[in-house]
């Protein structure tokens, strides 16, 4: 298979960019450490000797895990999937990071946000690590086995129970999160964020793995959730979880987080709207009073917004002061004295024209004479959230929620994250449509119904990709014996229940303008045969292999299965929109993206019976593109041919 079509090689990539950097530090393709000491300055660079440096048992396995390419792919299933044609929405069973590998030429640099929620390392949480801590790179590469198809088979380890008696309890818990996130890294586009939940037991390490992968420029900030009383006898009563904050790079992001959606603010919009249509003058005054005396314990970050008047709900706001330095000077004359207002202590922070606009437009609030500062007047429509550090949130809610997507189960996860934690800081980041959001510890898919809620409340379309390990549940569970057997069933129909939920909960005026669905895909085996040169001793044996390579697919490879393996390795998202055509005689899988992207299509004759046809599309571009897609002698377009379905992949610019 050609090069532009296999999945990145992590190191390969690396090297890549750093020759393209400084190209005089390779020589024949290698790299040349003296030349690129000389090329960054002596000075820069250690050379032996102490150093300040994150290090366990176990890391350079961890980099040879990283570096090993994946040949592994994602098969659709359509059964499992709501809306699958038009979903813009992907859930992923399989180990997350063979997953993160198949995901990366297609996803390099498009991710707005990743949240993840990986194991606390408490003593008693299970996940994946390598453990052999003296393993050559060939010993590794010879022992690892093809991906069973079930997603289950790890590379790097097995999945098993990180005691604190085994000797390498903070080392495993590293070595399993530092490729996840060198992937991650990788995903995220230039302004792009990811957060980690995590608590005491490792919050000091993933800080300095963080610095490690990300850069310690480029570390943004630790949130303190507090999410628990507790009243128990102890030193130091522990009440609260971290959200550490990485920008993919800091320079890149905005300057000021702030967010415009918030629940109290559209009650408070929609409450001065309801009685500024009952209301005006005192009798709106006093209704407004009367409501928010009863609300204001339920109204907080917005309990000063104590004001009404034909254009809503408002507070004063003392922005109107210069912070810091000394600002302008000039005076405000009170409308009843008439005499000139208090001024703040460093002068107001607008020049006189600014000011004369805001008292035109009545924006500004006076007190009863001139001896009060004045304020300006904020209308609850204009509020923006600003990303406090620290946040109060009852973390029982996330069990509360998942009770109304599994209301016959009493427990079916332990710790779930609230939505609302999520719905939270979201709207910080994902402001814009198509903007994606990456979790792979998805475990009850929280983050899809986060995604979920923002989306059906402000009409933004953002899309998420969530990716789950098919965890065995314990068989003397209550969800094991509701007939889930793994975590990836769970997060899956908690997304479907989540979706039919809020589809019941629509009436024809909140009807959502796009139809909510998500693609479901498993970790499954390449559909292509993987040429194994390490075996090759004897001309016979080469002549063998070639003849096994005389059809590149494995026998019974499904063409659809097929097509979106090719997709994600000629770099096309799994929610590309793709359509099954008859054309000419043959069935096409033809992709059209954005304007500047290229098109793709997938074009076989098939002699099954049992192979549908679809509508088919008899415009001039399409039948033009079924030419090019059979002219596959042209060697700039990468071909895979095949006998039986005489199947050509074709990628050519927009004609």
């Amino acid at each position: 298979m050609s090069d532009d079509v296999k999945l990145p090689d992590p190191a390969r990539e690396r090297r890549k960019q750093l020759q393209a950097l400084i190209p005089d530090a390779f020589s024949e393709g290698r790299l040349d450490v003296a030349a690129l000491k000389r090329a960054l300055g002596e000075a820069s660079v250690i050379d032996g000797g102490e150093r300040y440096a994150l290090t366990w048992a176990g890391k350079s396995n961890a980099y040879k895990v990283l570096q090993t390419p994946s040949t592994a792919t994602l098969r659709p299933e359509r059964d499992k999937s709501i809306n699958f044609d038009q979903a813009q929405h992907v859930f992923l069973e399989g180990e997350n990071l063979e997953v993160l590998k198949v995901l990366q030429k297609a996803y390099f640099g498009k991710v707005k946000l990743i949240y993840i929620d990986p194991p606390y390392n408490t003593g008693s949480d299970s996940f994946i690590y390598p453990d052999r801590f003296q393993e050559s790179k060939e010993d590794y590469l010879r022992r690892i086995n093809e991906l069973a198809d079930d997603g289950t088979l790890m590379r790097e380890g097995l999945f098993r129970t990180n005691s604190k008696e085994g000797g390498h309890y903070h080392s495993n818990w590293l070595s399993m999160m530092l490729p996840r996130l060198y992937i991650a890294r990788n995903l995220l586009r230039n302004d792009g964020v990811i957060f980690v939940s995590c608590d005491d037991n490792e919050v000091h390490n993933l800080r300095c793995l963080m610095n490690e992968v990300f850069g310690e420029s480029n570390f943004v900030g630790t949130v303190v959730w507090k999410n628990v009383t507790d009243n128990n006898p102890t030193n130091v009563t522990t009440e609260h979880e971290y959200l550490l904050v990485v920008a993919r790079s800091k320079d890149a992001i905005e300057r000021e987080w702030k967010s415009s959606i918030s629940d109290v603010k559209n009650l408070l919009i929609k409450t001065g709207r309801d009685l500024t249509t009952k209301f005006k003058g005192a009798e709106l005054d006093a209704a407004y009073q009367d409501w928010f005396r009863e609300n204001k314990s339920q109204l907080w970050p917005l309990d000063r917004y104590k004001y009404i008047d034909r254009d809503g709900v408002y507070t004063g706001s003392q922005s109107v002061h210069n912070p810091g330095r000394e600002g302008y000077r000039y005076d405000v004359l009170h409308p009843i004295t008439g005499k000139p207002c208090k001024q703040p202590l460093m002068g107001y922070r607008f020049p006189r024209e600014t000011m004369d606009g805001l008292l035109a437009d009545k924006r500004i609030l006076f007190g009863e004479d001139e001896s009060k500062i004045i304020e300006l007047k904020i209308y609850a429509n204009e509020f923006q959230e600003k990303f406090s550090s620290v946040f109060e949130l009852d973390g029982r809610l996330g069990t509360y929620d998942l009770r109304e997507d599994f209301p016959e189960i009493t427990k079916a996860f332990t710790n779930p994250k609230p939505i609302k934690l999520l719905t939270g800081f979201f709207p910080f980041l994902l402001k814009n449509e198509g903007d994606i959001v990456v979790d792979f510890f998805a475990g009850s898919a929280t983050t899809a119904a986060a995604v979920i809620s923002l989306n059906r409340k402000d009409s933004v379309q953002r899309k998420f990709v969530l990716v789950q390990l098919p965890e065995p549940c314990d068989e003397q569970s209550e969800v094991f014996r509701s007939g889930y057997s793994n975590i990836a069933q769970i997060s899956r129909q908690r997304i479907g229940n989540f979706i039919k939920r809020k589809i019941d909960q629509e009436d024809l005026a909140t009807v959502s303008p796009v139809p909510v669905g998500f693609k479901s895909f498993i970790l499954a085996p390449s559909n292509f045969k993987q040429w194994r040169g390490d075996g090759i001793e004897t001309p016979e044996q080469l002549t063998q292999q070639m003849q096994i390579f005389t059809k590149s697919e494995k026998d019974g490879a499904d063409v659809e299965h097929m097509f979106y393996e090719l997709l994600l390795r000629f770099g096309q998202e799994l929610t590309t929109p793709a359509e099954l055509l008859d054309v000419a005689g043959g069935k096409v899988f033809a992709i059209q993206a954005s304007p500047d992207a290229v098109r793709t299509g997938v074009i076989y004759r098939s002699h099954d019976p049992a192979v549908g046809s679809i509508e088919a599309a008899r415009t001039h571009r399409y039948r033009r593109c079924v030419r090019r897609l059979r002219h596959t002698e042209d060697q700039s377009r990468p071909t895979v041919s095949r006998r039986r379905h005489q199947i050509h992949l074709s990628v050519s610019l927009r004609g």
